[in-house]
């Protein structure tokens, strides 16, 4: 579990630090910088991009986490890792060329309502290119168990390069066309230097021969195609029937509320990085111990952590909306909803990767279109009744069911279970500070309250997290960074 804290760890800081110039390109730059029009075409370029690239990776980047460790001869392996090189080309080149022959009508079709979009069809075409083979090197680097390069790649450099071009912009080095053609060169660059990385780690050998268990492979591809798609489809149907029920702004609100939220969020995304590949060569070597101790110190830590977390947002919420403005403080029942969803993920540990790299992998797609027609009836039903608290309400009763689903299953198939009296021990923590503080205000300036009471929290809680020794692995990393004997 060393590697897993200590790789976490690094990734916390890099994905946070991505989190925050995101915040100030989204919040700040590209509504400063930009029109309305440009803004709104970029995001929707990148929004496009996004969507295309699980066809565009053909499901690679999980296909190679899942049956690297499978492989046990050379050869074996080098045409697995070949396949997988070339495999996304199935569906990148017959796309292009569908694109090439039907540009008009496919840009007619985008651009009814907004016409600028069709001057820009290749580039979300080819962003969405690069953002895949981004993935799927990165892939390649985490069988080797690195990942904090590419994790740092994948989280700070684009949000970089795009700040830098947008004060290109603002002092007009560039035009707006030459903005977005940039932002396809930051995308470029991105996946060339991961794919420098990733060769570094492990060198390319190409062999063009048939795999085993080639049937299995192309199967899960497809499989994991539909599960990326329906996993981008749950990430904003919320925001997109507030828009069918409620005035067009109350979005802003809502995504303000679950913008805070997500904070909560980072931890998982970080740890995922390595328990991905670990998850999968403890189940291709049918190592159950090892999989069961990392299941319940995965979960432990990462409730840890991101209930440290969730004590700085919720301790702080009502101090932080006093800095933005009044109508965006009805986000307030929001924010502590979405949060509580956010924490009881990361109570799951590496569930997901468990469910992703076994043989019930199918499950996933089951689940996750389980999970989109509750999040849908839910919001048609709350929406209409409460508003945007209705839709929080709705996306937690989801994402309450959809984890409850997944943990049972689990524990049917693998016979494990995540949770020991430390994680009661964990929760009442959280409890008991959460109620404690709650209504405790320093009698300071704004954001000198916020930064005074983060301190006392952060104090407080990581002090009894290790006076109490909750988890093993993060009191070694307190004692590790504040030199303790």
């Amino acid at each position: 579990m060393g590697i897993v804290i200590n790789q976490s760890f690094k990734n916390t800081i890099s994905t946070y630090l991505g989190f925050g110039i995101g915040a100030i390109n989204t919040l700040f730059l590209y509504t400063s910088f930009l029109t309305d029009t440009h803004y709104g075409l970029v995001a929707f370029i990148l929004s496009t991009a996004n969507i295309l690239m699980p066809f565009m990776a053909f499901g690679v980047h999980n296909a190679i986490i899942k049956f690297y460790s499978t492989f046990k001869t050379k050869n074996s392996l080098n045409s697995f890792l070949t396949l997988m090189l070339f495999l996304p080309f199935v569906l990148v080149i017959p796309a292009g060329f569908i694109g090439y022959i039907g540009y008009e009508n496919i840009g007619n079709l985008l651009s009814a309502e907004n016409p600028i979009i069709k001057n820009y069809l290749w580039q979300m075409y080819s962003i969405a290119i690069t953002m895949a083979y981004f993935e799927i090197f990165f892939a390649w680097s985490k069988t080797q168990l690195k990942t904090v390069f590419g994790n740092l790649m994948r989280e700070v450099f684009h949000r970089i390069g795009i700040m830098i071009l947008l004060f290109c912009v603002y002092f007009n080095w560039v035009t707006v066309d030459q903005f977005i053609i940039g932002i396809v060169s930051v995308y470029l660059l991105r996946m060339l230097i991961m794919m420098c990385y990733a060769f570094t780690v492990r060198i390319p050998v190409l062999k063009f021969s048939k795999p085993n268990g080639l049937s299995s492979i192309l199967k899960y591809c497809m499989l994991i195609i539909i599960a990326g798609s329906v996993a981008m489809f749950i990430l904003d149907i919320d925001k997109f029937m507030i828009g069918q029920y409620l005035e067009i702004e109350t979005v802003a609100y809502y995504s303000v509320a679950i913008f805070i939220a997500t904070v909560i969020a980072v931890p998982q995304r970080a740890m995922h990085q390595i328990m991905m590949p670990l998850t999968a060569k403890f189940l291709n070597n049918k190592d159950d111990e090892s999989l069961k101790d990392l299941y319940t110190r995965s979960s432990l830590n990462l409730l840890i952590i991101s209930g440290f977390i969730f004590l700085l947002i919720v301790l702080n919420i009502n101090t932080l909306y006093l800095l933005l403005p009044e109508k965006f403080t009805g986000g307030l029942f929001v924010v502590i909803i979405i949060s509580l969803a956010k924490l009881y993920d990361n109570c799951l540990g590496n569930n997901n990767a468990i469910l992703f790299n076994s043989n019930y992998y199918r499950m996933v797609l089951f689940f996750g279109v389980l999970l989109a027609i509750m999040a849908v009836v839910l919001n048609v039903i709350f929406i209409p009744l409460y508003g945007i608290e209705g839709s929080a309400l709705a996306t937690f009763l989801a994402i309450f069911i959809y984890n409850s689903i997944k943990l049972i299953f689990v524990k049917q198939k693998f016979n494990m279970q995540p949770f020991n009296i430390k994680t009661i021990k964990v929760l009442l923590l959280l409890t008991l500070l959460s109620f404690g503080l709650y209504f405790i205000e320093f009698p300071f300036p704004t954001i000198i309250s916020i930064i005074t009471k983060s301190i006392v929290i952060t104090l407080l809680y990581f002090m009894l997290v290790y006076k109490l020794n909750l988890s093993e692995d993060i009191s070694i990393q307190i004692k590790k960074y504040l030199k303790l004997s």
